[in-house]
């Protein structure tokens, strides 16, 4: 096995591709690990709808990326407390066996007084509660297994990113989540961050001696930064993969009441209606047509109406309200 350096980089579309390289690019027998922390994100699955896996005004608010990945499965929230480790292997004959793959990380946890456990398909639990989820992908002969390891991530964030905007955030429902998933560093006996977490893992994964490396090369990192362009860091991988979906926004407001139904496809809004008993003497069709084919995202919608004036459909509405309803 090969240990793979990523120079420290914490942008998730960055290591995102780095993984993807190592899995199309580098042609090599030996399993490869790789490691990586990532800033503020919500990782999406690949088979997952984008716009409603996240709080569209927290994630934009405090600047968390939302990147998909190949592998399927569930969202989840990265930020630099949570490690993420990826195996890369060469042939398809481990897929769907994440023990081989989370077992080194399992015994390593336990060597440092964690009560660790596989639990499920593809889990780590402690005394009861997830600190570690897995999923893989498979292309052209070779395979990833990667996982996560919440070492001291803030779950409050996790909870207002990933969760819908709808539901109020109390300090009764970041319980709720501690009461199903938790920080492995309450229970290391010893104090250590998140790098001597990972450096102890290299050490139990090579078994105490040397860690043989591959050094990513310029060429290397120049593919890397091609595929992060080309998919990691586009809309349309992020969100005009998502699949298509009706959404419905209902709200009271000083002028009325307001109900949009918006149907989006490859993440750009195909048909919107807008109801309600407000009073605007202008027809609201006039506005629908204005939205009609716009990315469905705060951005897009955003420059579309800098120049509208939205009293004549509605009566006096700021815009920012408008766009909470929307999106």
């Amino acid at each position: 096995m090969l240990f793979v350096d990523n120079n420290e980089t914490t942008d998730p579309r960055m290591n995102l591709a780095i993984e993807e390289h190592l899995l199309r690019n580098l042609h090599v027998v030996e399993p490869l690990l790789l490691f990586y922390i990532n800033s503020p994100s919500v990782i999406i699955g690949r088979n997952q709808n984008s716009v409603e896996e996240i709080d569209p005004n927290f994630v934009r608010e405090n600047n968390i990326h939302v990147v998909r990945r190949l592998s399927g499965g569930g969202a989840v929230y990265h930020d630099l407390g949570n490690l993420n480790f990826s195996f890369i292997t060469h042939g398809k004959q481990d897929l769907h066996n994440f023990g081989k793959f989370i077992g080194p990380v399992v015994e390593v946890l336990q060597s440092l007084g964690v009560n660790a456990v596989e639990q499920g398909k593809s889990d780590i639990f402690v005394d009861g509660k997830k600190i570690s989820g897995n999923a893989q992908y498979a292309s052209t002969g070779r395979m990833f297994s990667h996982g996560t390891i919440l070492f001291n991530t803030n779950l409050e964030n996790m909870l207002r990113a990933i969760n819908p905007r709808q539901v109020q955030i109390e300090s009764k429902a970041v319980q709720s989540v501690r009461s199903f998933v938790t920080n492995v560093q309450e229970y290391l006996p010893k104090s250590m961050d998140i790098i001597a977490l990972r450096d102890e893992l290299l050490r139990g994964i090579f078994g105490g001696g040397a860690v043989p490396m591959y050094v990513l090369t310029e060429r290397d990192w120049e593919q890397i930064r091609e595929i992060a362009m080309q998919r990691y860091m586009t809309w349309d991988w992020n969100y005009g993969r998502s699949p298509a979906f009706n959404i419905q926004k209902s709200e009271k407001l000083p002028v009325g009441k307001l109900d949009a139904r918006i149907w989006v496809e490859k993440g750009l809004i195909q048909t919107i209606k807008i109801y309600g008993d407000f009073s605007g003497h202008r027809d609201v069709a006039e506005l629908e047509k204005q939205l009609t084919g716009l990315r469905y995202d705060w951005d897009a919608i955003h420059e579309a109406l800098a120049e509208v004036d939205l009293s004549p459909f509605f009566g006096p509405l700021e815009k920012e309200v408008f766009l909470n309803l929307l999106l």
